[in-house]
């Protein structure tokens, strides 16, 4: 089969194409054909291996070959014990530790896979893994979003941020989100009832406050954080500099509430958005669809910062 691999950390111009074996499921495993992978910016991030957090189980070399997390296809074969899912079956999930996604073929473990949705395309589907289950969690199980209160959303322009701006929404919340300028319509068309270029304004120092801060892009300070909380208000890091995420870890707690958003993947979480994808309460934002020969050219339109919502590798 083919696969996109790379064996250092490097731009998206490393990766190139061999001809490998396709793997065989074994135990709990399952061999799925590969019909669409969502980008996220953990594949961005394992690629390059900055920040240095990327590198976790692999310092000097990438621990898999192969990236691409966001996964759905067509279940080809299964292994011995696998109880859930049958050859045939149209399946997405976040298969984040085992990758392999920008291949013909990946394996999964079956417990991170799920049934897809009639109702959604394979393209659709793959949106949803990492950015729906991260903004389901950040919105509405971490401390639930209540109507009338004000939420702003660090780093909104991408797929996370769409669905968690509309999460809010949905919820009743007045919604600001911040991105870089070319985004600001994007987000506004999301259902953003403010929004803000990063690069002309702080948002820590803007004089607004919020009742929680989602941060998809933190690189502040905790106390710069504790001036956009209202009193009782929530901040929660998700993705950013390891500056920032260290001292929110250590003295987050101690300034405010203010702490890292421990994400748990799971089918539950990814089921629930995608049931209100089909029902309509939520729509999917699809920026652009590339083929697998041109993964680079995708990592590199998300990587540099242009991607509005979610960019989908098609395998057809």
């Amino acid at each position: 089969m083919k696969a996109l691999v790379y064996d250092a950390y490097g731009p998206p111009e490393s990766l190139r194409f061999e001809e490998v074996e396709r793997p065989v499921p074994r135990g709990d495993e399952v061999l799925v054909k590969v019909r669409a992978v969502g980008l996220n910016a953990s594949d961005w991030e394992t690629l390059t291996g900055r920040p240095l957090y990327a590198r976790v189980g692999g310092p000097r070399r990438p621990r898999h070959r192969t990236l691409g997390s966001d996964i759905a296809g067509v279940v080809e074969a299964i292994g011995p014990a696998v109880t859930t899912v049958a050859v045939g079956d149209e399946v997405f999930g976040d298969n984040l530790d085992k990758m392999g996604g920008f291949a013909e073929y990946a394996i999964a473990r079956e417990r991170v896979l799920a049934l897809k949705p009639p109702g959604l395309s394979f393209a659709q589907a793959a949106t949803l893994p990492q950015p729906g289950v991260i903004a389901l969690q950040g919105i509405r199980t971490k401390g639930a979003v209540r109507r009338g209160q004000r939420v702003l959303i660090n780093g909104a322009g991408g797929g996370t941020g769409a669905y968690a701006i509309q999460l809010a929404k949905l919820d009743g919340a007045e919604v600001t989100a911040v991105d870089n300028a070319e985004k600001q319509d994007f987000m506004r068309s999301a259902g953003a009832d403010q929004v803000v270029d990063f690069t002309r304004t702080d948002f820590t120092r803007a004089g607004d406050r919020y009742d929680l801060v989602l941060d998809l892009a933190g690189h502040h300070s905790v106390l710069s954080h504790r001036r956009a909380l209202s009193a009782g208000g929530r901040y929660l890091w998700v993705g950013g500099s390891v500056g920032t995420m260290l001292q929110v870890l250590v003295a987050g707690p101690l300034v405010g509430r203010q702490r890292i958003l421990v994400v748990r993947p799971n089918t539950t979480d990814l089921l629930t958005m995608a049931s209100l994808c089909v029902s309509g309460a939520l729509t999917t934002h699809i920026d652009r669809e590339y083929a697998l020969a041109e993964v680079p050219a995708a990592l590199r339109h998300l990587g540099d910062g242009h991607a509005l919502g979610k960019v989908i590798i098609s395998l057809t």
